[in-house]
């Protein structure tokens, strides 16, 4: 196995910097870009990671560094493990996060799997602001970045101690993303004002037109219903609605009312107040833990709930294969199902799942 260093280049600005900061160190480094779009087309978003331009701006900034370059087809892979998923979450009435998908499927069982097997090498470094360190025994863990206002560890949580101890994070220990465009300008990268990617970097639009697209099943018209059972308008499909919305609904009563639930058999909206909403209770599937397994059967955490959401004191209790758990929050919140949670201590990754559905009060 070679010491060098793999670069996940994505054209922007934090991936660059990142191989520059390691090639400046002394580090053997090598650029690697994921095409993520058929050869020749755009994406629907101008700044996907993954169509020809941002290669381009990938394959600019390796020349720039005077780094060897890649470029990887992972299309086939994204469209299997994030865009499929994503669709598919909407038309079953969840509320799914691309980035958390690709960072696990693509990123790293993918791209790291061939830099391992192909290229003979030990290391991958992305441009994400998270931080990874060593204890005296090895074992790796995950923290926030030193910049808590750019911090995207919340993304990163099911990495294992396999994909730790591959992991090099250089941008997650600088001060912000002000130092790192000062810093690309004095490298000189030609990216050095490149505008941040979108949330949903594969759409460039309305996401429901997405989904409608491709999944018009889920834009057939159903009730909005009380709690109660009592009928107060009708929605145009459930793959436009997300559990905890309160605008787009389509009706008007006077109240501030939300999505409590999504009834897909019927194609029916339930709506309540933000009390009859909020529990404390969640279940969660698809467990995974930096560390290969819980802490504990049972122990305490801050829950993550959204990307850069507020922490939230919890009470985890994982099943007896670790795949499963209840989440007890301290205060009621209002969670979608197919969000992330991410499980905290201090600002150390424990790990984290999907959330599967409330489980009441």
């Amino acid at each position: 196995m070679t010491d060098r260093v793999f670069v996940a280049m994505s054209g922007g600005v934090d991936s660059s910097l990142a191989a520059a900061l390691l090639a400046d160190r002394g580090e053997d480094v090598v650029g690697v870009w994921m095409r993520l779009t058929p050869a020749g087309t755009s994406s629907d978003s101008p700044r996907c990671c993954g169509t020809d331009e941002a290669g381009e701006q990938a394959r600019r900034a390796a020349a720039h560094l005077g780094i060897p370059f890649y470029a990887l087809d992972y299309a086939e892979v994204f469209g299997q493990a994030v865009v499929d998923p994503f669709v598919h979450a909407y038309a079953r009435g969840e509320t799914p996060n691309p980035c958390v998908a690709c960072n696990g499927s693509v990123k790293f069982e993918a791209l790291l799997g061939d830099v391992r097997r192909k290229f003979g090498a030990t290391r991958l470094a992305t441009g994400h602001y998270a931080r990874v360190t060593s204890d005296p025994d090895g074992t790796r863990r995950l923290l926030r970045a030193r910049d808590r206002t750019k911090d995207q560890s919340y993304a990163l949580y099911m990495l294992g101690q396999n994909e730790l101890g591959a992991l090099e994070l250089p941008v997650g220990e600088l001060d912000g993303k002000d130092e790192t465009r000062r810093l690309a300008r004095d490298f000189g990268l030609p990216n050095a004002a490149q505008p941040e990617s979108m949330d949903i970097c594969f759409i460039g639009g309305d996401y429901r037109d997405f989904v409608r697209d491709r999944a018009p099943e889920a834009f057939t018209p159903g009730p909005v219903e009380r709690v109660d059972g009592s009928v107060i308008g009708a929605h145009a499909g459930v793959g436009g609605l997300t559990v905890g919305q309160r605008t787009g609904v389509g009706v008007a009563t006077g109240e501030r009312l939300y999505v409590l639930r999504l009834e897909l058999d019927r194609s029916a909206a339930i709506v309540g107040t933000r009390d009859e909403v909020v529990t404390r209770s969640y279940g969660m599937r698809a467990m995974t833990f930096t560390a290969g397994g819980p802490p504990a059967n049972e122990f305490t955490a801050d829950a993550v709930l959204r990307y850069r959401g507020t922490p939230l004191a919890a009470r985890v209790h994982v099943s007896m294969d670790g795949s499963t758990a209840e989440l007890r929050l301290a205060q009621p919140t209002l969670v979608a199902p197919g969000q992330a949670a991410v499980l905290y201590r201090g600002d150390e990754v424990i790990g984290g799942g999907v959330i599967d559905r409330p489980l009441g009060a």
